[in-house]
């Protein structure tokens, strides 16, 4: 384990970041049924490095409300601009995805909608029904946009009962500029997870590295987001879409994850991913079924 982060520039990808191209027939499976269904991904949409892995595993995190964001964040790769209106059956076609993919978890997410007057809490809401009554046993992880803040919009969600609700909080508060959002949506984001603990949701929240931060602010994080009562984190490598995107900083080694992790650990999160290539929702269902062994002993211990 380490004991700092150092700063550095980075030249190149290193070895730990590269990827393999996909070759599993499941990849193409889940490519073929995805069009046939007129559904978006933010596999695809935000570049993830992990597509060929997951696809080939039948998992896919759904894109839902269109594929055009109206936010610009300068780290994400999804295509900004003026999206169209919602697709009315895209509830009912996400649903037979995750049927005909056989999944027990699925992991539903958005583009931003700040055009949509509950910023699209109602098709979180209807797809996470629409999956349930579909499949029986499925458990669902939605992460959601911050909805301008509005408690509303984030009690419909809560109201769906998604097994884990996921809000990234994407970075430190000081680069929050940096990524082209103001410095006080840091503190909204946090609001959004205290509020939806508060509703009784199992919350998660993501931070990705290797923007500028200091070991420091990235610690100041942490705590930030215990205090909101955030359960489970996931911490990832930033790599750059393009030469328009924010650059990246510094290329942290698998070790430095591992002693990120254990910081995290520390601060008493109760799942924490921490890797270059780990996302938000990579291996999520990993991470939902270790906390629920976690949960069934304690209830052991105490019986």
């Amino acid at each position: 384990m380490v004991s700092a982060l150092p700063e550095s520039q980075p030249t190149k990808k290193p070895y730990w970041l590269k990827v393999k191209l996909p070759s599993h027939r499941n990849f193409f499976y889940v490519s073929d049924t995805l069009k046939k269904e007129r559904l978006n991904t933010i596999c695809q949409s935000a570049k993830c490095p992990n597509v060929a892995e997951c696809w080939s595993q039948k998992t896919a995190t759904f894109l839902i409300l269109g594929d055009i964001c109206t936010r610009g964040c300068a780290f994400c790769a999804v295509e900004k601009g003026v999206p169209s209106p919602p697709f009315p059956d895209e509830p009912a076609h996400v649903a037979e995805a995750v049927s005909l993919f056989g999944l027990r978890y699925a992991v539903i997410t958005s583009v931003t909608r700040d055009d949509l007057s509950d910023g699209g809490a109602s098709f979180f809401a209807e797809t996470i029904t629409a999956i349930k009554n579909r499949t029986t046993g499925v458990k669902v992880e939605v992460l959601i946009p911050d909805f301008k803040g509005d408690a509303k919009a984030l009690e419909q969600v809560s109201r769906a009962q998604p097994d884990i609700l996921n809000h990234n909080l994407e970075t430190t508060e000081r680069l929050y500029p940096l990524i082209n959002r103001p410095r006080e949506n840091y503190h909204r984001s946090l609001d959004v997870l205290k509020k939806a603990k508060e509703m009784g949701n199992v919350t998660k929240s993501g931070l990705m590295i290797g923007l500028g931060e200091k070991k420091e602010e990235i610690i100041r994080s942490l705590s930030d987001l215990r205090e909101a009562s955030c359960d489970l984190l996931t911490i990832g490598q930033y790599l750059q879409p393009s030469k328009m995107h924010a650059p990246v900083r510094k290329y942290y080694t698998p070790l430095e994850f591992e002693h990120l992790k254990g910081i995290a650990l520390d601060f008493g999160f109760k799942d924490v991913e921490s890797g270059p290539l780990v996302r938000s929702s990579y291996k999520a269902h990993k991470m939902y079924n270790s906390l629920q062994e976690k949960i069934k002993g304690i209830e052991e211990c105490v019986i």
